[in-house]
Parts: C-alpha cells; sequence; structure tokens
C-alpha cells in the first residue's frame, strides 16, 4: 500500500516551501558515502519497488513496514526526472543476502532487499521496504555495530551519488564510525524525516521522506 494523496501532496508543499526559502541559493549536494560490501553480486529476479513481498511468497518480509518516499533534486533546487534510483539494505535482523555476509543472524526468504526505479516528472521516488537493524561488524568487539541504514545509488546523466540513509533518534547513530565521521549538516542531510502515518497505512509502519540533493544533476 502507498502513501495516500494527502501524504504526497503535503510532502511536496514542504519541499516547495524550502526551497522557495533557499531562494537563488544554492543547495548543497547530499554527501556521497561508501557503498559498502554487500551490494548484490547478482541483481535479484524482482528488484521493483516493493521489497516486502515477492511473487509466489504468501507472506510478507518480516519486520516494521517502512514507506520511503522523496524526490531527487539538482543544485539549483529542480526535481530531476528520470533519474535511476537503487536501494540494497539488510532485513529486520541485521543480515544481508550476500555471500560475504557472515552475520549470524537469519536470511529471511519473504525479503527482497533490493529494489530499483526511476523517478517521475517531478523527481519522486518511493519505496516499501522494511526497517533494517543494527548489526556487528567486529566479532572481535561487540560493541561495533553499524546503525540502521539504508544504501542508496542515484545516476542522471553524467551525475551519480552513492549514499546511505538513516533514521533519525537511532541509539547506534553517534557511535557509528561511517555516521559519526561526517560533519552535523551531512548527518542532517543522509537523515530521513518521519512524517505522521496515514490510517491507510500498515499499523506501526513509519512514513519517511528524505529528498536528495545531486551536483551536476
Amino acid at each position: 500500500m502507498r502513501p495516500n494523496r494527502r501524504a504526497i501532496l503535503q510532502t511536496a508543499l514542504g519541499l516547495g516551501a524550502a526551497v522557495a526559502c533557499r531562494g537563488a541559493l544554492a543547495l548543497q549536494p547530499t554527501p556521497a558515502q561508501t557503498r559498502g560490501p554487500f551490494y548484490p553480486v547478482t541483481r535479484p529476479l524482482e528488484a521493483d519497488a516493493d521489497l516486502t513481498r515477492l511473487a509466489g511468497h504468501a507472506e510478507r518480509a518480516e519486520g516494521r513496514v517502512v514507506h520511503l518516499m522523496g524526490r531527487v533534486l539538482d543544485a539549483a533546487g529542480r526535481p530531476v526526472a528520470g533519474a535511476k534510483v537503487e536501494l540494497w539494505q539488510a532485513n529486520a535482523r541485521g543480515r544481508y543476502a550476500h555471500p560475504r555476509d557472515v552475520n549470524a543472524a537469519p536470511l529471511d526468504p519473504n525479503f527482497q532487499g533490493f529494489g530499483s526505479q526511476s523517478t517521475d516528472a517531478d523527481g519522486q521516488f518511493r519505496f516499501k521496504t522494511v526497517k533494517p537493524a543494527a548489526y556487528p561488524v567486529n566479532p572481535m568487539n561487540p560493541r561495533a555495530v553499524r546503525t540502521p541504514h539504508i544504501h542508496f545509488a542515484f545516476e542522471s546523466g553524467a551525475a551519480t551519488l552513492v549514499t546511505q540513509l538513516y533514521f533519525p533518534g537511532e541509539r547506534h547513530n553517534d557511535s557509528d564510525g561511517i555516521y559519526g565521521g561526517l560533519t552535523d549538516a551531512e548527518q542532517r542531510a543522509v537523515t530521513g524525516s518521519i512524517l505522521p502515518a496515514t490510517p491507510d497505512l500498515e499499523p506501526d509502519s513509519i512514513l519517511l521522506r528524505w529528498d536528495v540533493v545531486l551536483a551536476g544533476g
């Protein structure tokens, strides 16, 4: 189920107001971050915008549903139509469907783990996924974990961006080595905003908005 028209309009109006307040000032590009070691070796057969359902599976993916929506903009605040958007992430237990992931957490046979789409005429993209869990990064140090995040890649002509999206208020954000290496402004740029969930969405689901600015987009 996608966010309803009211939520989409609220997002568009909010973004328009923000751009208008900036006037003619150029927007700062969203900071690039590491692709990480778990970009899919082989693209899954399904790579649509709904990562919570697989064809032929009666059950949806485990975890808290996230409705993710946003826009891709250029440095002048104009929407970038037709930009290619890819995302990949760990499941609700913190495990990637990747041969290099040695995390002992179980795989989820109902989770797609990777999605791809192109932005519409207004630069908008939307995905339905689940909230990824934090996961260990060093077996010798159980305190070393990656905070919940989603990997993204954007491409429009010569403009490309690989980055990561974070959830606000996560207890591991401050101790995450990658997130912690960003400036305050960069952290704000890669952290989504949680909006009030609309009644038509799944109970306890998250409605998350995140806008991306491409350098030279």
